[in-house]
């Protein structure tokens, strides 16, 4: 797979040590057990797979080199490059200016843009209208497209189905950048609808089998469903999609559902099933379903307690905090900075939508055992800064070369 140029700055010598021993004893990504560091009083261990994903890595890459390359130009990205406040710092330090924040609202004037300016397209894509716009502008929107490959394989599967006659039914969170792109491209060739999770999905299941009123549907999806859909006849044949950073296993079961009702309405015949729904399991991002195994690989293993590190808004790593919870004590931070003290942390909390200060959070025992991961969006740097700071908290901080040392071997 290509590597990618990116800052030195987002590198870490330590869990670049750990993931080239790791790669190179297992090429073929079999083994997702966690790998262990032993600190003798603290023992941490990471997952076998997270951090950067291709997407982010080749976004970083465009978007780093757009700035070295035209320093005269002034340089704009449609909203946060990926999610994670400290590269998208990084960039506005550079110059970088953003158009728009993650919900899409204006944070600049489109009449600022000009055609002698650069405009930067995020990792989550952005929409087909916001294209045109660009481009009646007189902006080049291929040349500084940072759009994940990943998620351009999912806009290919919805037309692919469309072309079938299917209307397409994306398992996302509707206002994300990623979801509300793909809802763009996909409306273009077929009848589209979002679902957020099971529950809606069982919500739309009751207008297929004729178990709700088709008038209740345009409520029940306000704002989640294409210009002119007809509940009664563009629900006849379906495919699922995917926003890229949903749980994995919970998008396959959203299909699993839809494939189980196409059956109770049309009859079970393997013939008739096609007929109605279309597989399309290959819109599962392989960097989520990795990261995620791994998280479900480490729920075996005894600890004490969790910390994912990431962009508090970063859709993916939300899923690995919900992951790891199933299990353990976990805590969401965004840097080491929120390891305030061996006593308190600051962390997000999903319930009340904010940072709150947590006491007690570090076990009073030895070998203290924790687990650490990150987001696809996170800097593996930033995960090495977690575990100094962790470390110092216990007086071993001067261990660390130690161990890039015995993996470097």
């Amino acid at each position: 797979m290509k590597t990618f140029d990116i800052p030195i700055i987002y590198r870490s010598p330590l869990i670049s040590a750990i993931k080239t021993k790791r790669k190179l004893l297992d090429r073929m990504k079999k083994d997702f057990s966690p790998t262990f560091l032993d600190f003798g009083p603290v023992q941490i261990m990471l997952p076998r797979h997270f951090g950067f994903c291709y997407g982010v890595e080749n976004a970083i890459e465009i978007a780093f080199r757009t700035v070295e390359e035209n320093p005269d130009k002034r340089i704009f990205l449609l909203s946060e490059m990926i999610h994670n406040p400290h590269v998208n710092k990084d960039l506005r330090d550079r110059g970088v200016r953003f158009i728009m924040d993650t919900s899409g609202k204006q944070l600049l004037p489109w009449e600022e843009i000009t055609s002698e300016d650069i405009v930067i397209i995020p990792a989550f894509g952005t929409t087909k209208e916001i294209e045109s716009h660009l481009q009646d502008i007189g902006i080049e929107t291929n040349q500084y497209n940072a759009t994940c490959p990943f998620v351009e394989r999912v806009w290919n599967k919805a037309a692919s189905i469309a072309d079938k006659d299917y209307t397409v039914i994306i398992h996302g969170k509707p206002g994300h950048e990623e979801t509300r792109a793909t809802f763009s491209h996909s409306q273009i060739h077929c009848p589209t609808v979002i679902v957020r999770n099971m529950k809606e999905a069982e919500n739309l299941a009751g207008f297929i089998l004729g178990k709700r009123p088709a008038a209740e549907f345009y409520e029940a999806f306000a704002g989640q469903y294409s210009q002119g859909f007809n509940v009664e006849k563009d629900l006849e044949r379906v495919g699922v999609v995917n926003q890229t950073t949903m749980l994995a296993y919970e998008t396959q079961a959203i299909a699993d559902f839809f494939k189980k009702v196409m059956e109770e309405k049309y009859g079970s015949p393997e013939k008739n099933v096609h007929e109605h729904f279309a597989e399309t399991k290959d819109t599962l991002c392989y960097a989520t379903n990795d990261n995620q195994n791994s998280i479900l690989d480490i729920l075996h293993e005894k600890a004490d307690l969790a910390i994912v590190v990431g962009g508090y808004n970063s859709s993916n790593t939300s899923h690995l905090v919900e992951l790891c919870e199933q299990k353990f004590k976990t805590y969401f931070i965004s840097s080491e900075e929120k390891l305030l003290s061996r006593d308190e942390v600051l962390h997000w909390d999903f319930s009340l939508k904010e940072e709150i200060s947590t006491s007690g959070y570090l076990p009073e025992k030895e070998p203290l055992q924790v687990i650490i991961t990150s987001g696809a969006s996170c800097p593996d740097a930033l995960v090495e800064n977690v575990i100094r700071k962790l470390l110092t908290f216990y007086g071993l901080d001067d261990k660390i070369d130690d161990m890039i040392a015995l993996y470097s071997n």
